[in-house]
């Protein structure tokens, strides 16, 4: 091939790789506004009941609440912008099976074809384990922290907790248990690509456990009992994706399996 002939070649290469970008930038940016879309959707339908969504997320702390103890509103605003935030975060929930769906339908043109027919599998799954992670914050979380949190200062102390922070305190939570739970539908569709085998989780187990509770810290309030109760359910998530791994991996790394239990 002459010089003439590369140059073009190396054009045209760098030209399909220029329009590659510009199709990637253009799925994510349909991604996000589809994305945003339904979670606008979602707050408009949850702030009609807000005040009720509300008052079933103040449920927790009104049983843990000790004596005298109260929730205020801070500041002018803070009663407004409290069921606008509670109005998003209802929104977020309501939308996520479209938001996983956009998520898949972005990473699948780097899929294979017998790959690609696990979209619904992975929208169905990743919703029920989101939701299952936020139910597990609110019904076993939330009791035991907060009746730990308010009853440590001692019965000398009255709490007054502000709307807005309690909120906060929530939505983090929440949004954090739905995330972690969502460990073994991740690994499954890894191991079923192939992308990752189950003896490498295996091995990893005590790096896993350091950094579980470097994300149980960052994630949770500053105390010790959060703490653990976030890094126990997501050491177990981790020990069920290795189970996960193992048995839904590919046929190639069940052969690997049976020959390394072969040799041993």
């Amino acid at each position: 091939m002459s010089i003439k002939g590369k140059i073009e070649n190396g054009k045209n290469s760098e030209e399909q790789e220029k329009v590659s970008f510009t199709e990637h930038l253009e799925d994510l940016r349909a991604t996000v506004i589809k994305s945003f879309l339904a979670v606008l959707a979602g707050f408009i339908l949850c702030y009609i009941y807000s005040r009720e969504l509300y008052a079933f997320l103040v449920i927790p702390l009104n049983d843990a609440m000790p004596e005298g103890g109260q929730v205020a509103m801070i500041s002018v605003t803070e009663g407004f912008i409290t069921f606008l935030k509670v109005s998003l975060l209802g929104g977020i929930l309501a939308a996520s099976p479209v938001i996983f769906y956009q998520i898949w339908k972005f990473v699948a043109p780097g899929l294979y074809t017998h790959e690609k027919r696990y979209i619904w599998p992975f929208v169905f799954s990743a919703t029920i384990f989101f939701l299952l992670g936020a139910a597990f914050a609110y019904f076993v979380v939330f009791p035991f922290g907060l009746k730990f949190l308010l009853e440590f200062p001692g019965p000398e102390i009255s709490p007054t907790i502000s709307m807005g922070q309690y909120l906060s305190f929530t939505t983090k939570l929440l949004l954090a248990f739905g995330a972690i739970f969502e460990l073994p539908v991740v690994v499954f569709f890894l191991a079923r690509m192939g992308l990752i085998h189950y003896s490498t989780l295996a091995k990893g187990r005590g790096i896993a456990l350091v950094v579980i509770f470097i994300v149980a810290a960052v994630l949770t309030p500053p105390d010790v009992f959060t703490q653990f109760l976030m890094a126990c359910p997501l050491y177990i998530l981790y020990e069920i994706s290795i189970w996960v791994a193992r048995v839904f991996g590919t046929a190639d790394q069940l052969a690997d399996e049976a020959r390394e239990d072969a040799t041993e």
